[in-house]
Formats: structure tokens, sequence, C-alpha cells
């Protein structure tokens, strides 16, 4: 995994994404992977960067998420390129459910767990704040146990 400063080239969001960094900068994330070898050092590498960095990556799917997710550092905006898909937020044990279509957006704010279930093959852009991002294992409607994924701190 390496940041590249020199991209000028087409990229596919979908094996490529691109950190928004300090400075305007934009880099596209090379070899990144969701392994955690490559998490933790995608972690050390924009660490700098702190709460401001974030992910730019599209994700394509047909199904139930595995998984919740919350992102304390910041906000997420999820927007819907085709397809459908719902969102499902845990707002103090009570279930909010946004539907998407293509074009439509909505933003998971900074803390909140959420889920996503695309309805159908499904492409969405999904633009997160990753510093101490944590993810559930979903195993009902509510997120229960930790997972976790490397946030700086935890970085070699």
């Amino acid at each position: 995994m390496r940041l590249d400063n020199h991209e000028c080239n087409a990229m596919d969001l979908r094996t490529t994404p691109v950190h928004l960094g300090l400075g305007s900068r934009a880099n596209p994330v090379e070899g990144f992977t969701w392994e955690p070898e490559v998490l933790r050092a995608y972690s050390a590498a924009v660490a700098a960067d702190g709460a401001e960095g974030r992910m730019v990556m599209i994700f394509d799917g047909d199904g139930l998420g595995d998984h919740w997710e919350s992102h304390p550092a910041g906000d997420e905006l999820v927007v819907c390129l085709s397809g459908s898909v719902t969102v499902t937020r845990d707002v103090d044990g009570v279930p909010d459910h946004v539907l998407l279509g293509p074009g439509e957006a909505t933003i998971n704010p900074a803390g909140v767990w959420h889920v996503v279930d695309m309805e159908g093959p499904t492409s969405i852009l999904a633009i997160t704040a990753t510093l101490g991002t944590d993810h559930r294992p979903r195993t009902d409607t509510r997120p229960t146990g930790r997972v976790g994924t490397p946030s700086p701190e935890e970085a070699p």
C-alpha cells in the first residue's frame, strides 16, 4: 500500500480509493485492500491528517451489509450511484432507515452506528472520515461486539 502523489491517469475508485488530506491533497491509495496489515499501513501513512482526512471509494454490492460501522472522527457522506440502498442508523437504540435511489445521498453523523443494505445490484460512493473507524459484526438489528479497524494510534 502506498499513497501516490503524482497520479494523473484514470483510476477505478472501486479498487483504488483516494485519500483527501490536509492542504487540499488528493492521493490515490495504490495497493489498498481490507486486510489488517494494509489498513494499519494506510492509517499510519495518513495519521498526520488527523480527523480531517477522508477516504473516497465506490462500493458495488447486492444484499445485506455484514457489519455495523461508526466513524467517531467525522461525518460520512453516502451517495447512491445506481440501484437502491437502505442506510440504517442506530439512534439511541431506535433504528432510523433512509432509502436512497440513484443520485440521492445521506450523511451518517460522526459516532453514529450504521449499516448499509443494497437492494439488488447497487453502487454507492462513500466519503468517510476514517480515523478510528470501528466495525462490529451484524448479528441482529443493533450493533454488538467490537471487531475494530486500526486507528493511527494502533498502527506500528
